[in-house]
């Protein structure tokens, strides 16, 4: 309780906060009641729930509820309250720390009494979960459960977090697990009825199983409902015991039901056919003694922490099956049996086979010793049912056997007559001409083979005799996977090297291909399994790959060197811009274009050599080849033509390249080369003019494409360049790449495209020009005549003002006019034109003060002799 002060609280505030004594009493008062609060707090928000189930969790917070709830009445008696106004009003500093301590106090209050109300629409579900007798109670609460978990975590200030709800969740599951304890009693579950105890655990799996189901459909709830908040909690933590405690009853009511089934088949007729007691016991404890183990437990299983040692009780527990199951087993995957891994399919299906046949074997030897068992009508069943499976398995292993056995006896001598390789691929015969898609070999050991020869080592180990053909090649079988791993590494150098070959090289090296297949097809035609040559053959299929091999790496070395020379050549620049002066000072048209043609006849220069440097290594690699240096091989023929046409190729890409980068330079934004704008009497006009900018542009293609010219044509059937041709007296032709680029569509689509893009241009710059000529009036009229006829109107000094304003103002105006404008790639230069118009407008000023000074001078003259007369 607060204790009140001892201090007269009657009068106003302001009179007893002047008081020092009053304040002095009060503040002692204040610092008594906020630590009795303080404590207070700290001992409740130590607290926590006393036990493990859900209800010691509402205990928990009624008890706060109920101290917080005391003491914040407390804290609204007037006396409290008149203190708190007295320390505030004489400021005291010992006020602050109470209003923290009621500030906390009315927080926590408040927190405890929203978790009650909203924990209490839960209690009533928890007392079902803790003290419901019947499982059906237990089963029909978990839904209303979760359901009014599932309001709280929507509605609750405080029970809206992880860190409050996943505890109260695994409160819950420990209820359930506790209710289901109580349920599946293994102390008493085996003492009673099999059929009652069948019950309770199928109903305690039930529970567990509704638990988790419910659980997962309230999740599924709480995101549809559209809450910000879904129930993303660590759900190992709530189901991990419970999952297990549900195995467990599986596994529980698995052994009842065995149990049950052996009793039903031969315990009824024990009175009636032994009239040995202690054989009938002793088969009765047998019975009961697959139980046993779970009737001496020394721990309990429904424990996960004890999980490894039920899993041994059961691991014993099921050893102990029945002889219908394997019967079952063996009928139901006859026709593919489940193999062993790394079993062949004859051997291990056997070898299931004898395994079934064991397992029911062990099972019926026990019951053996039990003669008037045997001898009854179930005895005798069982009997039947051992001796029909045993029989089938027997059928099914001879005739396995015997299949396999004749089979054996009958392929492997046709399969090691097979060549050692085949052809699978063989696009050409061996007449024509080598393509890239020549002969294919792979290694042609028979996987039926192979696995004949794993069958022999698995029957032997079964004691089942093998042919002497299978014995013989199941002792080869190392030297059969040395020759195959020798041979499939062969091969696929064999193919990785042909696959390097283009056409042209695949051609260029036929003999020598043909050398090759002449060897390997001593392995695809007449060399098999039982050659004695088959390491020689190797040997010599290595060689000869190995010897083409390098030539292969010696000519393409060469050719990665003319690669890279064309490569120069195609990415030569054609186009070389000039760059700007000065920074913004542009190059005239002509300057502009010149400079391009002098970069384009140093650029060409470099390119030819890279040329000229081609025929020297095509005659190198003749010489490895052919042995010759002719520069004129019959067999390089199409060797030569192959290279010729990648030089045209390289060629008309280097021109379409070109033309489609100056063509791109033309379409951009950027002033290239500029022009001006001139007064050519009678009109405004380029220079230089748009006639003459397009004659430069397409002089400049034309020598871009006739660069080409300097790639003069081999001879047919040669690298050698072809000498000049006198087709007449006067006339000497050379051949060149130029006749057959120069027809290249896409070259030709280019040239046109940037000779269209630069009219454009122009087009787009002489309308812009056309503005300039609403000042035509200051040179189409004659200022002459225009003078005589004004001065013979003798016209006022304001229709001279007025004439001089206009002309003023059109010198004034040409000035603020743009002198600069840039379209695509051409800057158009319009000071020299403002000139001119101004020069213009100054003239017709000028002419007009001397008219006008004229009239003046004339009628002044007239006015002086008026005045004399």
């Amino acid at each position: 309780e607060l204790e009140m002060p001892a201090v007269n609280l009657d009068g106003e505030v302001p009179v007893l906060a002047s008081d020092p004594s009053v304040v002095q009493s009060l503040e002692s008062c204040a610092m008594t009641w906020q630590k009795l609060i303080s404590t207070v707090l700290k001992e409740q928000l130590k607290k926590v729930p006393q036990g493990n189930g859900a209800l010691a969790e509402i205990d928990l917070w009624r008890g706060k509820n109920a101290t917080l709830s005391d003491l914040a009445e407390q804290t609204k008696l007037p006396e409290v309250q008149k203190v708190l106004e007295i320390l505030q009003e004489a400021e005291s500093e010992c006020v602050g720390d109470l209003q923290i301590a009621l500030s906390d106090l009315k927080k926590y209050h408040l927190e405890a009494l929203d978790n009650v109300k909203f924990l209490s629409a839960l209690e009533r579900h928890l007392k079902n979960l803790a003290y419901g007798t019947g499982a059906d109670v237990v089963l029909n609460t978990i839904p209303s459960l979760l359901n009014a978990l599932r309001m709280v975590w929507v509605m609750s200030r405080h029970y809206n977090k992880d860190e409050r709800m996943v505890p109260l969740m695994e409160r819950i599951a420990w209820e359930i697990s506790t209710a289901v304890c109580k349920f599946v009693d293994l102390h008493t579950l085996f003492k009673e009825d099999r059929a009652a105890a069948k019950k309770k655990i199928k109903e305690g799996k039930s529970i567990l199983e509704r638990w988790k189901k419910c659980y997962f459909t309230t999740c599924a709830q709480v995101e549809e409902s559209g809450s910000e908040r879904f129930w993303k909690f660590d759900v190992k933590r709530f189901f991990e015991k419970t999952d297990y405690m549900a195995a467990v009853c599986q596994d529980l009511y698995d052994i009842f039901q065995v149990t049950e089934e052996l009793y039903n088949i031969f315990i009824p007729e024990l009175t009636t056919v032994t009239e040995n007691p202690k054989r009938v016991e002793a088969l009765l404890r047998g019975v009961n003694g697959l139980t046993s183990p779970m009737k001496e437990l020394k721990f309990d299983p429904l424990s996960i922490k004890n999980a490894r040692q039920w899993k041994l009780v059961m691991r014993g527990f099921r050893e102990e099956v029945s002889v219908e199951n394997v019967k079952q087993i063996f009928v139901q995957n006859l026709k593919d049996p489940p193999l062993y891994k790394n079993h062949p399919p004859v051997a291990g299906a056997i070898f299931w086979s004898r395994s079934l046949f064991y397992r029911i074997k062990h099972t019926i030897i026990r019951f053996q010793e039990v003669e008037e068992l045997l001898a009854s009508e179930h005895g005798q069943k069982v009997k039947q049912i051992y001796l029909q499976v045993a029989k089938k398995m027997k059928e099914y292993e001879d005739q396995k056997y015997k299949e396999w056995r004749e089979r054996t006896e009958q392929i492997v001598p046709q399969l090691l007559k097979d060549n050692l390789l085949t052809v699978i691929t063989s696009s050409v015969t061996e007449e024509s001409v080598t393509t890239k898609k020549s002969l294919c070999f792979r290694v042609n050991f028979s996987p039926i083979l192979q696995e004949i020869i794993i069958e022999t080592k698995y029957m032997e180990q079964l004691g089942l005799p093998v042919p002497e053909i299978a014995r013989y090649v199941a002792l080869q079988e190392d030297k059969y996977l040395r020759y195959t791993s020798k041979l499939k590494n062969m091969l696929g150098c064999y193919h990785k090297l042909m696959e390097t070959l283009n056409e042209a090289e695949t051609k260029l090296l036929d003999d020598y291909i043909q050398e090759l297949w002449r060897i390997l097809k001593s392995g695809h035609k007449r060399l098999t399994w039982n050659s004695l040559g088959i390491g020689e053959f190797i040997f010599q299929c290595t060689q000869a790959i190995g010897k083409l091999e390098s030539l292969v790496h010696q000519i393409q070395n060469i050719s990665e060197d003319i690669s890279s020379k064309l490569l120069f050549i195609e990415s030569a620049n054609l186009f070389k811009l000039p760059l700007s002066k000065n920074g913004d000072e542009l190059p005239e048209a002509k300057e502009f274009f010149d400079y391009i043609k002098c970069e384009r006849a140093k650029d060409v220069e470099h390119i030819v050599r890279k040329y000229s440097a081609i025929p020297p290594l095509l005659i190198e690699v003749e010489g490895q080849v052919a042995n010759t240096n002719t520069g004129k091989s019959p067999k390089f023929t199409s060797y030569y033509a192959y290279w010729e046409n990648r030089i045209y190729q390289v060629l008309t890409q280097l021109i379409v390249k070109n033309l489609q980068a100056f063509n791109a330079a033309i379409l951009a934004n950027v002033p290239l080369l500029q022009i001006k704008a001139v007064f050519s009497v009678p009109e405004i006009t380029f220079q230089p003019s748009a006639s003459e900018i397009d004659k430069m542009t397409a002089q400049s293609i034309q020598d871009c494409v006739e660069v080409t010219k300097h790639f003069v044509r081999w001879m047919h059937g040669t690298c050698i360049e072809c000498p000049p041709q006198r087709v007449r007296k006067d006339e000497v032709v050379t051949f060149s790449f130029y006749s057959d680029v120069s027809q290249s569509p896409l070259m030709i689509e280019q040239a046109v495209l940037i000779t269209q893009n630069v009219h454009k241009v122009l087009a787009s710059l002489s309308k812009y020009l056309n503005q300039w000529n609403r000042y035509e009036q200051l040179w189409k009229s004659d200022q002459g005549t225009v003078l005589e006829r004004l001065a013979a109107e003798k016209p006022a000094c304001v229709t001279f003002d007025e004439r001089l304003q206009f002309y003023m103002k059109v010198a004034q105006e040409v000035t603020q006019q743009p002198l600069i404008k840039d379209e695509q790639f051409i800057r158009l230069q319009l000071a020299p034109l403002a000139f001119t118009v101004q020069e213009n407008a100054k003239g017709w000023m000028i002419s007009l003060g001397k008219l006008l000074n004229e009239s003046a001078r004339e009628e002044l003259v007239r006015l002086r002799d008026e005045i004399q007369v």
